[in-house]
């Protein structure tokens, strides 16, 4: 069970729930004008579902990454980063490649409660569009790193974490929830998924030896480390900007910038990578880097159903 819980990889699940925990509140904090109260608003089945789905396609992501550099090679004794579970042997590519059956058939069982949850059968145009959208993720999860003409060693990765754990979870929980597409909250989706970009970008810079002799063409490996940290400037300063534009043109109070807080060891993250000279010395930022992008979005979170929570409370004691 130890090895399999290293193979999970903790410290990026709390990174993959964020777009999650941000599409869900927004959606709470801007009721459509369909739905009257904090129950139509809000179901914890569609909440739940929509959670476990998106740490399945984490895990996922993760087992497959750990079998795909594996037999590839890419994880050896010159990576930098902790040592994978098939690299060290603790895990065989056999039971792996059975995780990673089971783990696909877990994620796409849960995407399909998801989706009845949100539709029913009310819609299947929707329902077959989120389907395939589920398997598509799926499918780009595990083709991250395995295979011949894995993506991961092309260079776009960064182009599958934007969209999946950036776009399409934080206005894709959303619209199970609405109905509908808000554009404003492409401001924080696009956001969230920067900044889950500048964690692969991070580990990527890490790594950048070892994956240059491995063949392993990261946008890092392409650009080299100099202009990489300046592409990790890019990332994490504009999703710093895009959260407080999103804001404004949302008219928050004062009381409503607390989300201010994160961009504390957002700032310090920026002034280590800007300071480093030593790859390796970049592994502990990546769990920083992945805890500050949740607190922000639980902060950032709480600040948005700061106007909704009168009406809760009065719906709840309406109710009684």
């Amino acid at each position: 069970m130890k090895h399999w819980i290293e193979a999970a990889r903790l410290r990026t699940l709390p990174l993959s729930v964020s777009g999650i925990i941000v599409g869900s509140m927004y959606a709470l904090a801007n009721p459509t004008e369909n739905i009257l109260t904090p129950t139509e608003v809000f179901n914890w089945r569609l909440f739940g579902f929509a959670i476990l789905t998106t740490l399945g396609l984490q895990i996922l992501s993760n087992f497959a990454n750990d079998y795909g550099d594996g037999l590839k090679g890419t994880d050896n004794d010159d990576r930098v980063g902790p040592k994978r579970t098939i690299q060290s042997g603790v895990i065989s590519p056999k039971e792996m490649k059975r995780a990673i059956i089971m783990t696909s058939f877990l994620t796409l069982l849960s995407a399909i409660l998801l989706i009845y949850y949100a539709f029913a059968d009310t819609n299947i145009v929707y329902s077959l569009f989120f389907l395939v959208l589920g398997i598509l993720a799926i499918v780009s999860a595990i083709r991250y790193t395995v295979g011949d003409t894995a993506y991961g060693y092309k260079g776009f990765g960064d182009l599958f974490v934007f969209i999946f754990f950036g776009l399409v979870s934080t206005l894709g929980v959303n619209f199970l929830y609405s109905k509908q597409l808000d554009a404003i909250l492409f401001l924080p989706a696009i956001a969230i998924g920067l900044l889950s970009v500048g964690v692969l970008n991070l580990n990527n810079m890490r790594d950048e030896a070892s994956d240059r002799k491995s063949n392993k063409n990261t946008i890092v490996v392409k650009i080299g480390g100099a202009k990489a940290k300046k592409y990790h400037y890019f990332l994490i300063i504009s999703a710093m900007i895009l959260i407080v534009l999103f804001a404004v043109l949302s008219d928050f109070n004062f009381d409503q910038y607390l989300f201010l807080l994160a961009y504390i060891p957002l700032t310090k993250h920026l002034i280590t990578v800007s300071k480093n000279q030593e790859p390796r010395l970049l592994d502990p930022e990546l769990k920083k880097l992945a805890l500050s992008t949740f607190a922000l979005s639980i902060l950032l979170a709480l600040c948005m159903i700061y106007f909704f929570s009168d009406l809760i409370v009065n719906t709840v004691m309406g109710g009684r």
